[in-house]
């Protein structure tokens, strides 16, 4: 018998850096406001929970493989195909069985450069050659995508509204990107924050995917969603997909089989159904996402992109240490996302909470804006 050392993952994979998420705790800390994560601010709909809760007696039975009745109701909400829908464990999931069924070795996939961390990853995890285009302003932009297409181009991710950067490119440019991609270059929008756009349904997508599927024969253009954010069950890990009937085709044949569990399908139907509680969460987060954007600019702080459940304020911008302000908010016990790993290290991701926490993030800020001006009279004084 001969050893030939430890295992080996493919080539490719130790080149992956691990996604980081939005931490939740604080040592030493009594009260902790979470805003790293861009969990939905009212949480989830009574309705979802007990929903939820009615589960309890059947968790030892399989859920339903296919999500017949989810997509029937997701089908019913959005006023789509229930056929052209496959539900996944998050979107996340679905993004990456896209990426892994369209991509691989000798394949490219086009994110943007600051687009949502997985986007790369799960490109690179299936083995493609991840090309990232240029920004506009944080904003995607078309003629730098367009540019970066060659024959190896099979996917182009991307995320509308963008996280962590809140900005948003708009629907006719994006029907633009996809007049411009060869029809054999599918096309992921990933429309997580769409439930706080002003078309919650996200027509302006829907009628992409759909007009691939008419048009040119092309099965091309796919929108993903998620429950995770306006329905408040990102503990339950559950998304969808929009897509023509060929790429459902393939996702149905890759996906886990049960891949949606019982209580999660449970408590999105009841979520689904709970519109009042829906609105009431989009008439929160349109009323106290400007409120922080104008405390932000008030201090001197200026807030990139406005739509999504979340704001990018620029602390580098307002002449202060990202990190700095950071730690003011921690000592405080709120907890902000750092956007070093996006390459905006001068910047804070700042989920939009509920009215008390909003107020302390507001609080928090001032504190910290007049200490940093303290110090610079300081410095300016020694240096006079």
């Amino acid at each position: 018998m001969t050893t030939q050392g430890t295992p080996q993952p493919r080539p490719g994979i130790m080149q992956i850096a691990a996604y980081v998420g939005g931490e939740g705790k604080l040592n030493g800390a009594n009260r902790v406001i979470k805003l790293s994560s861009n969990e939905g601010a009212l949480g989830p709909s009574p309705r979802a929970i007990a929903a939820y809760d009615g589960e309890r007696a059947e968790l030892h039975r399989y859920p339903d493989g296919g999500a017949n009745e989810l997509r029937a109701a997701i089908g019913a909400a959005f006023r789509i195909d229930p056929a052209r829908i496959v539900c996944g464990a998050g979107s996340d999931d679905l993004l990456c069985l896209l990426t892994q069924a369209y991509g691989g070795p000798g394949t490219e996939t086009i994110v943007t450069k600051h687009a949502f961390a997985m986007h790369p990853i799960y490109a690179r995890y299936a083995g493609s050659t991840v090309v990232t285009a240029e920004e506009r302003e944080l904003t995607a932009d078309v003629d730098a995508m367009l540019a970066c297409v060659t024959p190896r181009t099979s996917l182009v991710l991307l995320a509308n509204p963008n996280n962590p950067t809140g900005t948003m490119l708009p629907w006719p440019e994006v029907a633009r990107l996809r007049a411009g991609l060869p029809a054999n270059v599918l096309l992921v929008i990933d429309a997580a924050y769409a439930e706080y756009l002003p078309d919650p349904r996200c027509s302006d997508a829907i009628a992409l995917v759909d007009g691939a599927q008419v048009n040119g024969g092309g099965a091309n253009t796919v929108m993903t969603r998620t429950f995770s954010k306006i329905y408040g069950l990102g503990g339950l890990r559950l998304g969808w997909a929009y897509a023509p009937a060929g790429v459902v085709d393939v996702l149905n044949r890759v996906r886990s089989p049960f891949n949606a569990s019982r209580p999660a399908q449970a408590a999105a139907i009841a979520a689904l159904a709970d519109t009042a509680h829906v609105e009431a969460s989009r008439a929160h987060n349109a009323r106290w996402r400007p409120w922080l954007v104008n405390a932000l600019a008030t201090l001197g702080v200026p807030v990139h992109g406005t739509e999504g459940n979340f704001v990018l304020a620029d602390f580098a911008a307002a002449g202060c240490d990202a990190g700095e302000a950071d730690a003011a908010f921690r000592d405080r016990g709120i907890i902000v996302r750092a956007m070093g790993g996006y390459g905006l290290p001068g910047c804070l991701r700042i989920t939009i909470g509920t009215e008390d926490e909003m107020a302390a993030v507001a609080e928090a800020a001032g504190a910290f804006m007049a200490r940093a001006a303290r110090s610079l009279g300081a410095k300016e004084r020694a240096h006079g």
